[in-house]
């Protein structure tokens, strides 16, 4: 049993030793496809850039560039990137060098931290502009529901870059609307600019409150879509007045990473627009109250221009399949969101509702102050006949893949970004404490592991022999099983970490030969010795590890980052040096020199 386990944590660590390959990875954005055609074009794409590249292979929906170095493999993804534009996501990334073989049996190798192997950083940009516009807007709505409550009747609201123009007839109506809301919406100021309009700015406190909150919101959504992605011991966090930072350790697929991470997606429901005809409206004779916007396939479709739901009211959304066996996103809200879908469809069962699905593309230009310029893009992805009144819960048909569904509801699911995020830069971020002290970092652990070997195998001779088995097979299983656990990462405090438990190993084997010892001294038989001295030895080395374990999960619960890469190393190696430094060389012990008549032990 003991050799089987070592075994199979053996084999597990194995993929460790082939080390990785510097790789452009190339997946599809939503309409592109990923095919044979494709992998000819990169192909052809490598040789004119003059790239020679170890493989180009396309799996699993995506094309993975094997490239020999990081110079080779930014000048790829360069030149990949030009040439496919904006259609697809091309991205560096560290590609296992793991045999066939061994992928075919889940092994992979353990990864590493920022600080031991390097990552994907990511600089991304918020614009500020389009989460101003975006509060505006919900103000829009506001506004006019609450004049419509006072019985003040305004001519209309037209929205400004920075601010909303309220217009009315009379001078009476303005000067009442005026005053009601000044005395309504503290946060805003309110002034007449003549022509009958009001003009509504935010003040510079509620300006600062909502550039703030676009950044606390980004930043709290990016981390939900980092831990939907499996990345363990991510970097999230702010830097300057409007870019984010994202750190990735140890992620296999960046490609992905970074399609969702840069996507800004939310959906609206509108009721379709049957009163007026469509193709009139395409024509360019759009109706006032309505707008247009194209499906899937380039159609347009003539919708209701108020919005009934936005998408900062969801939940959650799980992807799944319907009645059909159709792709299907389930969508549930919030409880303002819940009621106000309910009224929306109380009145309107029987006509058609449209899903419009919300996306920004950054575009090449740049606007006056330097800041990356996004186009807004809206689809309607499903339009659907109301049957009955719906509530806080409801569903996304429509979708063409499984795939898509899924995308859709991670995206949903882990919040629509307050504004458009674009990344700015991209880099593979190398080891922060430099090559040359991790390799002396690593030369020092080895020589230690050295050190206490032979300290074992000259003080307790064939015992410490044994020992040094049982503490080779720790390493192994410790290195086996971080490699196994999913999204797990080797930090350089983990490693500090796995040195502890190496030692905490040793002094588990020390206790107990030093009870044999004892026990020969005060005359016992060999055997009667031995099975004293592993008894004697347990209770304490029992109580002297789960206190030390309580403390690494005390750790692992508080701390963060470095601090738990320590804790989660701390606590396997508790584990294993358990079974290695007590189980194995007991067995050892026992197969070598149990059960035979010997008069003394080589301890």
């Amino acid at each position: 049993m003991i050799a089987m386990v070592i075994a199979v944590f053996a084999l597990y660590a194995v993929p460790n030793l082939y080390g990785e390959d510097p790789a452009v990875q190339i997946s599809a954005k939503r309409d592109a496809v990923v095919d044979t055609a494709l992998l000819d074009r990169v192909n052809s794409v490598l040789t004119d850039a003059q790239v020679t590249a170890k493989s180009v292979v396309l799996e699993d929906n995506r094309i993975l560039v094997r490239l020999s170095d990081n110079d080779t493999q930014l000048k790829a993804r360069e030149a990949i990137a030009i040439a496919l534009g904006k259609n697809y996501v091309t991205a560096i990334n560290l590609a296992a060098a793991t045999p066939d073989w061994l992928k075919g049996l889940g092994g992979t190798p353990m990864k590493l931290g920022l600080d031991l192997r390097g990552g994907v950083h990511f600089l991304m940009e918020v614009d500020m502009a389009s989460a101003i516009a975006a509060r505006l807007e919900e103000f829009d709505s506001t506004f006019k529901t609450s004049l419509r409550e006072e019985g003040i009747r305004y001519r209309r609201v037209v929205q400004n870059s920075d601010s909303l123009s309220i217009q009315f007839r009379e001078q009476e109506v303005l000067d009442s609307a005026q005053f009601y809301l000044r005395n309504n919406y503290p946060d805003w100021t309110f002034e007449d600019t003549g022509s009958l309009t009001i003009r509504a700015r935010m003040t510079e406190q509620k300006l600062a409150e909502t550039r703030q909150y676009a950044i606390n919101q980004n930043i709290t959504i990016m981390r939900n879509r980092v831990n939907q992605l499996g990345v363990a011991e991510p970097v999230i966090q702010r830097q300057g007045q409007d870019r984010i930072v994202v750190q990735l350790p140890g992620i296999q697929d960046t490609a992905r990473a970074k399609e969702i991470l840069n996507a800004t997606a939310t959906i609206q429901l509108h009721m379709v627009d049957q009163e007026n005809d469509p193709i009139t409206a395409a024509n360019g004779r759009v109706p006032a109250g309505s707008v247009l916007i194209p499906d899937d396939n380039g159609v347009p479709t003539l919708l209701k221009k108020r919005v009934m739901l936005k998408g900062n009211h969801i939940v959650d959304a799980n992807a799944g399949v319907d009645e059909y066996g159709r792709p299907q996103v389930s969508i549930v809200l919030d409880s303002e969101g819940g009621s106000k879908m309910s009224k929306g469809t109380k009145k309107n069962v029987g006509k058609p509702m449209a899903t419009v699905f919300i996306e920004y593309e950054a575009l090449e230009e740049k606007t006056p102050d330097g800041k990356v310029k996004f186009e807004e893009i809206k689809r309607v992805i499903s339009v659907a006949t109301i049957q009955t009144q719906l509530g806080s819960r409801f569903r996304i048909t429509g979708l063409d893949t499984p795939a898509e569904a899924r995308n859709l509801a991670l995206l949903l699911r882990a919040g629509a970004l307050i504004a458009p995020i674009q990344i700015v830069e991209e880099r593979t971020v190398g080891p922060s404490l430099g090559q040359q002290n991790i390799d002396q970092g690593m030369n020092a652990i080895l020589l230690g592991f050295a050190l206490v070997l032979f300290f074992m195998l000259v003080y307790y001779r064939g015992f410490g022999l044994v020992a040094n088995v049982a503490l080779t097979a720790n390493l192994i299983l410790i290195v086996g099983i971080m490699s196994l656990i999913p999204g797990a990462t080797l930090t350089l405090p983990g490693m500090a970490g796995i040195v502890l438990t190496v030692g905490m190993a040793v002094d588990a084997n020390v206790l107990i030969f030093e009870r044999i010892r004892e026990e020969l001294k005060e005359g016992r038989s060999p055997q009667q010795a031995i099975h004293y001295g592993y008894d004697s030895a347990f209770s304490t080395i029992l109580d002297a590890n789960i206190t030390t374990l309580i403390a690494a999960l005390i750790l692992f619960a508080v701390g963060t980052g470095p601090i738990k890469g320590f804790a989660i190393t701390l606590m396997i190696g508790i584990i294993t040096s358990m079974f290695t430094a007590i189980i194995v060389t007991r067995a050892i012990v026992n197969s070598v020199w149990g059960g035979k008549r010997i008069s003394k032990l080589p301890i």
